[in-house]
Formats: C-alpha cells, structure tokens, sequence
C-alpha cells in the first residue's frame, strides 16, 4: 500500500478512511496514518493521541479498530499509554546528507567487491550460442520426476528438517562410487561434501585454507567465479597464462609468487578448451606439495569427452594428493538444481569436519535423496551416455558452420569436451563489440577477453555455446555473427 498522503495534526483524526477493497483493513489504513505521522513529525513526541471512543467517531469506524491499532503502535514503541492517555513517544530521526534528502553517493560496501568485476549480462538459459547452458529439452524429466516422487514416498517427517551438514550419506556415498569408476578419483564417501554448485565449493576451499592477503592462483583467461569466490576472501590473486597445455606455471611464478591456492579445470579448461598433460599435472602436484598449496581441481565438462577415452581426474594420479576435487550436476543434470560436490583430501577432512559442520545446514534433502537413486538406479549413467552423443553431434555441426559460415579470420579452439568452442578473432574484431551486438540479436556468445584479468592480443575472440542449441540453427547463427563481426571491423576503419 502507498504511504498516506501528509495530513496536518487536525486532518489526522478528522479525514476518514477509503472504504474500498483496495487501500486495505480500516486498522492497516489508521495504523499507517498515525505511524507516517509519528515518523514525520506531525505527530510531535509526547503529543496526546485521541481517546479511541472519540477517534472511532469522528472517522466513523469501530473503536475496536482504534484500541487495535492504538495498541500495535504500542507494541512497535511508537506510543507508550499512561493514565492520561496514549502519548506519542520520543524517536531519534535518522540524519540524512545534506542536500535533498537523498543519499550522497553509492553506500559503503566492503572493499573487497571492487575486485569483483561485471560478468555478461544475464540472459535466458533458451538464448542461443550461450556457453554453459546443457540441452535443457533433452532432460529425462518424466525419470527425475519418478525419483523425486520415490524420495518422498520413503522419507520420514524428519526428512523434513535439517540434515546432514556434509549431505545425505546416500548422495555421498553414490557420488564416491560414480566418481571412482568414472573420473579414477580415490575417495571414500566421509570425503564428500554437498554442496550447492561448484560455485559454493570454491567458495569453501577458500573459506577453509585462505587468509586475507594469502595468494591465488587462476587460470587467465579462465573461469570468473573462482577470482570471485578469492576476492570474497581477501585473497591476493594471479593470473597465470594457459596455453595448448593448459595452465603454464613457471619457476619464476613459483619463486615471485608462491600461493597457497591454485584453482585449474585441467580436464577441460575453461574457456580455451585445453587439456593439462600429464607431465604439467605431475610437476603441479608435486610443487604444490613442495610449497604447501593446495589444488582446487574443477573437474569442467569431464563428462562429455567427444574423442578417445575420458581424462582421469589429477585427483587420483598419486597418493595423498594436496588436490580438492570439485564437480557439480549443473551440466549433466540442469542449473537449478543447485547440486555440487567436493571432495577433501582425508587428512584435511580429519581437520576441518567440525568447522564445515557448524559453517553449513543440510537442506535440499529430498533432491540429494532422489540423485542418489537417480545415480544407482544406471538412469544417470544413461542420460550421460545420451548427452555424450547429442553434444558430439552438435559439436561437429558447428564447427562444420564455423568452416562454412564465418567469413572473417579465425581459429577454432578445444572441442574434444563439453559443451563449447571457442573462436579465437584477429584483434580489428573487437570480441566486446561482437558480443553485446549479438545480445541485441537474441544470440548470447561470450567474448573470449572478459575471462581474462590480463588480456593479451590473443585473448579476443568468442566462446559460444552448442549444448541448448539444435544443430540445425547454427548455420544461420553463424552467419549472422559473421556479418556483426564485419560490421564492427567497419566501424572501426
């Protein structure tokens, strides 16, 4: 309901009320009347409110309605009522900036949001060329739906509270099995921990290793939330380069700048697509171990391998590895589910328990209990499979579109995995420009250089998505980003 309008000290007991259906109950109406007053002045503190008998009269309503709302306000400590009547209380009025009333500048925040820079602007999940986004139609709803509903059939009233901190010990303990068959990582299920989305998993690696000022380490260009996640945790960051190998850490790096987190997508880097060779896994554990860090490894698009055999996890290369494995089933299931995981080497798991049990609250339960069927029942495995094919499909007629269509210099990156690819552009073909131009035409590419914190000549480029687009669209996609692509190199002769 809008405010009331400002009514002198007579006006107040003496303007009756609207009587329609929208402005409200008679009490809520009085109630915000006299408050509005109190909070503006017209009302000064110790005034004498009138007798509710009188009130009730003079705005023709019940006085029933003038002792209810008389006795809210006193309940809010607006009025106090002694054997006088009911007065007004004394309030501290706000300051407010000098000027009109309105606040001075942006409010205050903690510093450490500056460091957090603007992503793409959002866009539906249906909007077409978006990375990230799986196909969405093709989920097995009608299978989810019979899980969900078995989840609820068989679980007690007391699924309805709080549970497990960790997660649902069934989740757990499916997601270790799943993991070690599928990504070779080594884990029992007391190492899992639920999560919602891998974003929040990053967002406890920190919380648990991290001091402010302790450095990080993240790919550049490579996935924003994990220099979110750090900059929400006081933490100094560095970019280190990818290339064809993925993340490339030199001695010097190790010397000048010797961190105590590193965050690497070594399966499939993202954006660029690159897969990190053994020998750079090796030598990254093995200075890890050497300096006391620890690898954050997110295991990206490991799921969707479209040539030769899947890429084990770094997690279970070695024994004892200082490696958080991190997952999520924002990709092989669908983004709202808000379901992650992340799995913690033994020892630290020994130390942290008690901490991660007061810093979380299990919830979502009855969806951590039907993945849990979903996962053991094979129809997981299932739908993976399908996807697998679906997306070597649609990986295959893009780049067929991209060779066709894209009439301006470019090379296509990764491919081999997941759910993009990536179009590395001469730097005339400025990758901000083509992006925001193509938003304006429902197509939602990312541009290759808002990943990086450093971007080099080499970083401009688009990162477009084929999982929730049909293959029979991209040959007319790709031709329309060709032309915004010339139209921009245009505007800038």
């Amino acid at each position: 309901m809008s405010n009331p309008p400002h009514l002198d000290a007579a006006a107040l007991f003496e303007s009756p009320l609207a009587r329609d259906r929208e402005a409200g109950s008679m009490q809520r109406q009085l109630h915000e009347r006299l408050k509005r007053a109190i909070l503006d002045g017209s009302l000064a503190p110790g005034s004498r409110l009138p007798g509710s008998r009188a009130l009730a009269e003079a705005l023709a309503i019940s006085r029933n309605t003038v002792t209810a709302t008389y006795e809210h306000l006193a309940a809010e400590g607006y009025v106090r009522p002694d054997r006088q009547g009911t007065r007004v209380i004394e309030l501290t009025s706000p300051a407010l900036p000098r000027g009109l009333g309105k606040p001075a500048g942006a409010p205050a925040t903690a510093r450490r949001l500056a460091g957090i820079k603007p992503s793409t602007p959002f866009t539906t999940p249906d909007a077409a060329l978006r990375p990230g986004v799986p196909a969405l139609s093709h989920f097995p709803s009608a299978a989810w739906r019979g899980a969900l509903d078995r989840a609820m059939r068989a679980a007690s009233p007391a699924t309805l509270g709080y549970g497990n901190p960790l997660g649902e010990p069934p989740l757990r303990a499916a997601i270790a099995r799943h993991l070690a068959i599928a990504r070779g990582v080594r884990c029992e299920a007391s190492q899992v921990v639920i999560a919602e989305g891998a974003q929040e998993a990053i967002s406890l690696c920190v919380r648990l290793l991290a001091n402010p000022g302790d450095t990080g380490w993240v790919e550049d260009p490579g996935y924003r939330g994990a220099k979110a996640a750090m900059h929400a945790g006081d933490m100094r960051i560095v970019p280190v380069r990818v290339d064809a190998e993925g993340l490339c850490a030199s001695a010097g790096d190790w010397q000048k700048h010797p961190p105590r987190l590193i965050y690497t997508t070594p399966s499939h880097q993202y954006p660029a697509g690159a897969v990190l060779s053994i020998a750079r896994r090796l030598a990254l554990i093995a200075e890890a171990r050497r300096h006391g860090a620890w690898i954050i490894e997110d295991d990206y698009d490991s799921e969707f391998r479209h040539t030769g055999e899947p890429v084990g996890a770094m997690q279970g290369l070695v024994d004892d590895a200082p490696v958080l494995y991190i997952g999520t089933f924002s990709k092989t299931m669908f983004p709202s589910l808000r379901l992650g995981f992340l799995v913690l080497p033994r020892q630290l798991m020994a130390v942290v328990q008690t901490a991660l049990e007061e810093m979380l609250r299990g919830g979502h339960r009855h969806e951590q209990i039907a993945m849990a069927g979903f996962i053991e029942s094979g129809q997981f495995s299932r739908h993976l499979g399908r996807m697998r094919r679906l997306y070597r499909e649609r990986q295959q007629a893009l780049r067929l579109a991209l060779t066709r269509h894209l009439k301006v210099p470019h090379e296509i990156d990764g491919g081999y995995c997941g759910l993009h690819l990536t179009v590395r552009l001469p730097p005339q073909f400025d990758d901000r420009r083509i992006a925001a131009e193509a938003l304006r035409h429902q197509l939602a590419p990312a541009a290759l250089s808002s990943f990086a914190i450093q971007p080099l000549p080499t970083d401009n480029g688009l990162v477009l998505g084929y999982g929730n687009t049909s293959a029979e669209l991209f040959e007319p996609l790709v031709k329309r980003l060709s032309q915004l692509a010339r139209a921009v190199e245009r505007s800038r002769a």
